[in-house]
């Protein structure tokens, strides 16, 4: 528990799931992928994340992403195994992915369109209860009372939640009502939103950028650890515009943003599935090429 605790304090970084032109799963890159992530100090890994395409991987898709995962971070990184939909599901991926050798599960937010927020909560917990190794609870909503997330924070088996709203006063609420819980509170909106969380006193962050520019998301953290805003708005501002690229279409074009670049770089790993936007306009790829670039160049430059 005390390992996945530090590592969440750090960079969780969620890998993009690579395809072969025939629409597979592109193993040996996606392998490679993760070589290079571990190999750039990446804390953790959220193998299967949203990043990853969670909801358009079928279940034999969402375990060879894990167990690929596991394997080629060969211990560099912790591997958290990304786990969701039916609860019965949920548990049945997390024993999978324990077995094959991760170290924690992250339990995606229930999506069903009539789910209760206090029985959401208690999805996340049956979840800990069930598994072996720590839990972090990946929470895509403000609708949760004080008390459900109280009862997340203190289970012993939840190592950390992941707050993935933008209700920074929520935030700050529940802090003060879980002073007594060991669970840490991690900024799920990615750098541009880190400042602010670890302000109300949360620590780490998610990151998609981490695929592209990990050394970007590196010195963030370095920053924010060390209490210079200042420093991390600074760092922030030159990938501003691709973090508000990846929120058009009502974060459609979330996956879609970090692979187009991936591809910018050399490094094609196939387009995003649909629902989600399958490929950037010619203007949006212009505009990120500029962005791609000016990064790129300043990543040298240091």
């Amino acid at each position: 528990m005390k390992k996945i605790r530090k590592a969440l304090t750090g960079i969780s970084g969620v890998p993009v799931t690579p395809y072969q032109k025939d629409g597979r799963i592109d193993s040996t890159k996606l392998s490679a992928l993760i070589s290079r992530l571990a190999g750039a100090g990446v804390h953790n890994l959220m193998a299967a994340g949203n990043t990853g395409e969670f909801f358009t991987l079928t279940l034999e898709e969402i375990r060879h992403v894990h167990a690929t995962t596991i394997t080629a971070a060969d211990g560099k990184s912790l591997v958290s195994a990304a786990v969701g939909r039916s609860l019965s599901d949920a548990k049945a991926l997390a024993r999978e992915a324990i077995a094959d050798g991760a170290d924690a599960i992250m339990g995606h937010h229930p999506m069903d369109p009539f789910a209760g927020p206090s029985y959401q909560a208690k999805y996340f917990l049956e979840l800990a209860e069930a598994s072996s190794v720590p839990v972090i609870a990946y929470v895509r909503s403000d609708t949760f009372s004080v008390a459900d997330f109280r009862k997340l924070a203190l289970h012993p088996n939840i190592a950390g939640i992941k707050f993935a709203s933008g209700n920074l006063m929520l935030l700050a609420e529940v802090i003060r009502a879980t002073k007594d819980a060991s669970a840490i509170w991690v900024c799920g909106l990615a750098e541009g939103w880190a400042p602010a969380f670890y302000a109300m006193g949360a620590r780490g962050f998610t990151s998609g950028l981490v695929n592209v520019f990990p050394e970007r998301s590196h010195a963030i953290h370095q920053a924010l650890e060390r209490e210079d805003y200042a420093g991390a708005r600074a760092l922030i501002d030159d990938i501003a515009g691709f973090e508000a690229m990846r929120t058009k279409y009502l974060n459609g074009a979330n996956v879609t943003v970090v692979k187009e670049a991936l591809g910018m770089l050399g490094n094609d790993v196939g387009p995003v599935r649909i629902p989600g936007v399958e490929a950037l306009t010619e203007a949006e790829r212009a505009e990120l090429e500029t962005i791609v670039a000016r990064v790129s160049e300043l990543s040298r430059a240091a």
